[in-house]
């Protein structure tokens, strides 16, 4: 299972979860695949994000690095500052992100 942000979102995949709006009404439930109608109605109703089926435990933070930055180096940082999310951990999709971001900055201003 991914959480997929609405703009990512493309016809075909599978919602993992019911889709809920913010009182808590179903506007489309677990097992759907999206259409365009299905996008159109999420952006509608201020759906900022949403399960979809697949094996998330092995994929890449948000995409390709800048071809201007080392992968070892960004690596390195990675380790130098995961002491820093001991309290909260990297399981979670939104902690890894902000991981790589933090190992990212260190290595675009010369902080490592």
């Amino acid at each position: 299972m991914a959480l997929v942000a609405v703009d990512n979102l493309e016809v075909g995949m599978v919602l993992a979860a019911d889709v809920l709006d913010r009182n808590g009404r179903m506007l489309l439930g677990a097992g759907a695949e999206l259409n365009r109608k299905h996008l159109v109605i999420f952006r509608t109703w201020g759906i900022a994000e949403v399960q979809i089926v697949g094996d998330d435990s092995n994929e890449e933070p948000a995409g390709p690095l800048p071809a201007e930055i080392d992968p070892a180096a960004v690596e390195a940082a990675q380790e130098r500052l995961l002491p820093l999310f001991a309290c909260s951990g990297t399981e979670h999709p939104v902690m890894r992100e902000l991981l790589l971001l933090a190992a990212l900055r260190k290595v675009q201003h010369g902080l490592c």
